[in-house]
């Protein structure tokens, strides 16, 4: 169906005049029951109705099927309700121009209920600012008949070397007196929006111009990525596009093959099958990312026998690269350098999104070495982002913990690469973001967790994570008790830490050597869930070093899909002293140097021992020594206690455990 504007200028009759606001309503009512009248006898998807009177001109709004002529609809309907039509002007609209018109007949009462009108049709869902969770857009296009205006355009889009032949095809044959069908659909393959825009503006304009499309309305959707939506939906908005052309934004550019699930499937399936139904009415032209073999094959698979005409980018040597430059330096009335040129590579192809960056960079070069110099010393936003520091307090915090320094150095190298991922995008260079899953290995009280959950809070206060939350579980958390239970426990726990870290601790543990177990399924699905949402969740492994070794081995995808490996160092005892001193503030005390050297004695002898606790183990001697100082300052005169005294620990507070004889050799390690 198509929507019409018109204004109709009337021989003057008795109906023009209204005395009085009693007589306008009364006016309204009659044209309101004479058009509904007229419209209850009209053919299928058709209508007509006033929305305004002024002198002797009439305007309203129509809607009517596909092929119907909306200057004879529009007389007749003129003359149904009681004028004499003379001058008659009819001009498409949009739907949404439509419904406004509606309204405004609503208002003035020569429609009864705009809304019912609506609904009777199936519009209402689209004139509500598109179906939910669909974006949708229309606009109307102007026709276009000099082929050497819309060659001129493929050119400055770059897209010369498959839009130029198709245009060549469509002038071919002389302008059709009426529209019979569509011979071949197209599909427009660009990651950028500006000019998968400009292709579908000018091939439309090319149709429009050549009498290939019965109406200038085009619709574009996106549907990828959204709720999916039922076939009765895309039918309306078929059937209301009939003439026109239906625009289809397909996935993103970064969705990989194994990431094009079900739900988008079924979207596509959906799609096609209202392209399929209305292939002779409308047109559909499909809007696809550069790297879409898995969408292409999809597509070819579920349109069947509909032919394709494919679009795409020019891939442009050095000549060419060069020709494109020197276009744009002048459609910005800018003088071109040697600089300029330079930039290409020989024996290189380029993408136009590339050469405009290329130009884009130039351009800024030039402005403020050459035209203005004084702002030459002001770096760009990126470069300025590039060599901030880190933001947020939580890397400040785990900048002053003590030891860590192989953990502080990961952080670090995780944050530089995600700013040149930003580098590569601002360049027009596009990567895929890796994994940023880790290993942490040591032994307990080396501040594996803490340290999780500081790179949790970094990771979200850098633009890496959505959330910065810490999920973490054990075995326990992940196996279930019964067959089929452990996967479906897994997928949860994921699904709790999106956007944030899912710290699996001793996750040795679910590597237990037994075949089939619940462990296996557990760590399959872990693979599978990692490679799955690796785009806003990080999952951390921690444990012993030797069992992790063991536990990496266990699947083979588990390694290659792990970032970074952490060794976390046994504290020494200097660190140790620093981590009680630290301790102690918290808790609003300090050391005496009696009870600081008695501490490092017992460090010292502790660093000796296997698995002596580390940071838990100077935590324990501080709480057990605030213990002893409440009993020693209890037993004084109350009269002696000062401040000092309260907040003091002293050497006979310190309490030394039993040592057993040392035993250690070598600090436990990570090894790579």
């Amino acid at each position: 169906m198509q929507f019409f504007k018109f204004k109709c200028v009337v021989a003057q009759n008795e109906r023009m005049q209204a005395a009085n606001e009693e007589e306008a309503r009364t006016r309204a009512q009659t044209l309101a029951a004479a058009a509904e009248t007229f419209n209850s006898k009209a053919a299928e998807d058709t209508c007509c109705f006033l929305s305004e009177i002024e002198k002797n001109t009439l305007t309203g709004g129509v809607m009517l099927a596909r092929g119907s002529s909306p200057q004879t609809l529009t007389r007749r309907f003129v003359s149904a309700i009681g004028f004499l039509p003379q001058k008659l002007t009819a001009e498409e609209i949009t739907l949404r121009g439509f419904c406004n018109m509606a309204r405004r007949a609503d208002r003035k009462g020569y429609l009864e209920d705009d809304d019912e009108l609506l609904e009777d049709f199936g519009l209402s869902d689209l004139a509500r600012n598109g179906f939910p969770h669909l974006e949708y857009r229309e606009t109307l296009l102007e026709p276009e008949t000099s082929m050497e205006k819309l060659t001129e355009e493929a050119r400055r889009l770059a897209c010369e070397d498959t839009l130029v032949p198709e245009l060549e095809r469509i002038f071919a044959r002389k302008r059709a007196a009426k529209t019979v069908g569509h011979p071949v659909h197209y599909t427009i393959e660009t990651d950028s929006d500006a000019i998968g825009s400009g292709v579908q503006k000018t091939l439309l304009k090319a149709l429009l111009g050549c009498g290939r499309l019965g109406s200038s309305k085009a619709v574009t959707v996106s549907p990828f990525g959204r709720s999916e939506i039922s076939e009765d939906k895309y039918d309306t908005l078929y059937r209301c596009c009939e003439g026109g052309t239906v625009a289809v934004r397909m996935a993103a550019p970064d969705v990989d093959e194994d990431e094009f699930a079900d739900a988008e499937v079924g979207i596509l399936e959906t799609v096609c099958a209202a392209a399929k139904k209305y292939r002779r009415r409308t047109l559909t032209v499909f809007l696809l990312p550069r790297a879409c073999e898995h969408i292409r094959k999809q597509l070819y698979e579920e349109l069947g026998d509909i032919s394709l005409v494919e679009l795409r980018e020019d891939n442009m040597k050095e000549e060419r690269a060069a020709a494109f430059l020197q276009r744009l330096a002048r459609e910005n009335a800018v003088r071109t350098d040697k600089a300029l040129i330079k930039q290409l590579e020989p024996d290189r192809s380029y993408l136009p999104d590339e050469l405009r960056k290329l130009f884009d960079d130039w351009y800024e070069r030039k402005l403020k070495t050459g035209l203005y110099p004084q702002y030459a010393a002001f770096g760009s936003c990126r470069e300025q982002t590039v060599k901030t520091a880190p933001k947020g307090n939580a890397f400040e915090e785990l900048r002053n913990m003590t030891g860590l320094s192989e953990a502080k150095q990961v952080i670090t190298k995780a944050l530089d690469y995600y700013k040149l991922q930003r580098v590569y995008k601002d360049n027009g260079v596009m990567q895929d973001r890796p994994a940023m899953h880790m290993v942490f290995t040591g032994s307990p009280g080396t501040a594996k967790t803490t340290t999780a959950r500081l790179f949790a809070r970094i990771m979200k206060e850098n633009g890496m994570l959505s959330k910065g939350h810490l999920v973490e579980v054990g075995r326990s958390d992940l196996v279930g008790k019964y067959v089929g239970w452990t996967a479906q426990i897994v997928q949860r726990q994921f699904k709790a830490a999106m956007g944030g870290v899912l710290f699996i601790d001793e996750a040795y543990a679910l590597a237990d050597d037994r075949g089939g177990s619940y462990g296996d399924e557990a760590i399959n699905t872990i693979v599978q869930e990692m490679e799955n949402r690796r785009e806003d969740l990080v999952v951390i492994f921690a444990g012993y070093p030797a069992e992790m070794e063991r536990f990496l081995n266990k699947n083979p995808g588990l390694r290659s899909r792990v970032a970074f490996h952490v060794p976390f160092a046994d504290y020494t005892a200097d660190e140790l002293c620093e981590i009680a001193a630290h301790i102690a503030a918290q808790k609003g005390v300090s050391l005496s140097g009696g009870a600081a050297q008695k501490l490092r004695t017992a460090f010292e002898a502790a660093c000796l021992q296997p698995d002596f606790g580390n940071g838990r183990y100077a935590r324990s001697l501080i709480e057990q020594a605030k213990m002893n100082m409440a009993g020693r300052i209890l037993a004084m005169d109350a009269g002696k206690v000062t401040k000092q005294i309260l907040t003091r620990i002293e050497e006979t507070d310190i309490e030394l455990p039993e040592t057993k004889p040392a035993v250690r050799g070598n600090v436990i390690g990570f090894t790579a």
